[in-house]
């Protein structure tokens, strides 16, 4: 798990420092300005490898290069499997374009997932990736770097560079695991329902069919709230994200303890699960669920084992779902911001807005109002009517009867400047 990351002439700032949470992390700013980077950068420092090295089909998680001339250092702390608190500088080396770690068997962080906004994932498993020791015990480097899958291998599978099969991928797991009807399936099932968009629409697999004469493989469905039984290749893309987060949460834990029942060694005491635009293609009510949903599943499945979630977002109703439980104690915000060309890191003082519109004109998304663009230059002309020294009331007759076209009668505003104009008789 990650404690600490510092980052000199890399990405958008000249320097930048944070400090993780143990528990819940969360990430917010505009667009471009270093989020998803920073994410890949956590996957890299723990892992040793970025996505993209070790599949280039994907389209994000590329390796991060220098901004600017000059030297570029990332350094980390973080704990491991032995040590509470590790660290570990990693200077680019422009000849080379790589980027120098610490010689010899690297450091075991634990379980570590990464869910990308394009759909891809990554595992890294330190049963199955971490460096093996040979009978003269040394220290080899030979097994897969990590599980990184595109959104296609997602759901049908991945091959090693040998031409083995790494991964069944979710269409072809959990077909096999209803058939079987065992424990991972029951446990597919239990994470479904947690992470359903309310408790009156639950993701609830249905019964597997075939969905062409030239397809063989018995395709999972979800059912409807509608009475359907939609076979999850035909899912909206809501769906389908919740259900591949669901996938390799549940493929993730039972291939590590399989792994770790193997080799004779005990499951991993750490999780830490990076996901980027945590709320894409959900609808407002799943994203006012989807992180204590999330937290509450990793607990449930893994037991007894420290989860550290780290996850960027631009939704205000992500933001106001996690006040209830956000604790400064274990948990941390981040807001990345423009100033004067700028790229800034607030590590902000969370307060409680209440409310998701709240949250639109808070620090963490800087909007003035949550109007439209129209409506708060509408409202902007009729304050300076107002604050004239000597009000022209025809144009201010004028500017209500635009008023009460735009707004909502009840809109605060609105009734404010109903009450100013009646009370000076501008409207009479």
């Amino acid at each position: 798990m990650i404690k600490r990351l510092k980052t000199v002439n890399v990405g958008p700032m000249r320097e930048m420092e944070l400090g993780f949470g143990g528990r819940l992390n969360i990430l917010t700013g505009d667009n471009g300005l270093g989020k998803s980077f920073l994410l890949d950068i956590v996957w890299w420092v723990l892992t040793r490898k970025w996505p993209c090295e070790v599949n280039p089909d994907l389209t994000a998680g590329k390796k991060a290069l220098p901004a600017r001339e000059g030297e570029a250092v990332i350094d980390v702390e973080f704990s491991s499997k032995t040590q509470s608190s590790l660290s570990d500088t990693s200077a680019y080396q422009r000849e080379w374009q790589s980027w120098t770690r610490r010689p010899g068997r690297p450091a075991n962080a634990g379980l570590v997932l990464y869910a990308m906004s394009d759909g891809s994932f990554a595992v890294w498993d330190p049963h199955r990736n971490y460096w093996r020791t040979a009978p003269n015990g040394e220290a080899i480097q030979d097994r897969p770097a990590a599980y990184i899958f595109s959104q296609t291998e997602v759901w049908d599978g991945l091959y090693g560079s040998d031409g083995s099969w790494l991964s069944n991928g979710l269409i072809r797991d959990w077909a096999s695991w209803q058939k079987e009807n065992g424990d991972v399936f029951s446990h597919l099932k239990k994470v479904l329902a947690a992470l359903s968009p309310s408790t009156n629409e639950k993701l609830e697999p249905g019964k597997l069919t075939r969905i062409s004469l030239d397809d063989v493989r018995d395709i999972p469905t979800i059912k409807m709230p509608y009475n359907q039984e939609v076979p999850v290749v035909h899912a909206s893309a809501g769906i389908r994200r919740i259900i591949a987060m669901a996938y390799f949460l549940v493929w993730a834990w039972e291939e590590h303890k399989q792994a770790a029942a193997q080799r004779g060694e005990s499951v991993t005491g750490q999780i830490t699960f990076l996901i980027d635009e945590i709320e894409a293609h959900l609808h407002p009510s799943w994203q006012l669920r989807v992180i204590p949903a999330l937290l509450e599943v990793v607990k449930t499945l893994a037991e007894n084992v420290d989860v550290q979630l780290i996850t960027a977002t631009h939704s205000p109703l992500v933001m106001a779902s996690v006040e209830p439980l956000f604790n400064n104690m274990h948990d941390a915000w981040f807001d990345f911001n423009l100033d004067n060309d700028n790229v800034t890191l607030a590590h902000g003082d969370f307060e409680k807005h209440c409310d998701a519109g709240n949250w639109l004109t808070s620090e963490a998304f800087d909007l003035q109002s949550s109007r439209a663009i129209d409506y708060q230059n509408l409202v902007k002309e009729a304050a300076v009517l107002l604050e004239a020294a000597e009000p022209d009331k025809q144009k201010i007759k004028s500017m209500h009867e635009k008023l009460l076209q735009a707004l909502n009668p009840k809109d605060a505003f609105l009734f404010n400047w109903r009450s100013v104009c009646e009370k000076k008789g501008y409207l009479e």
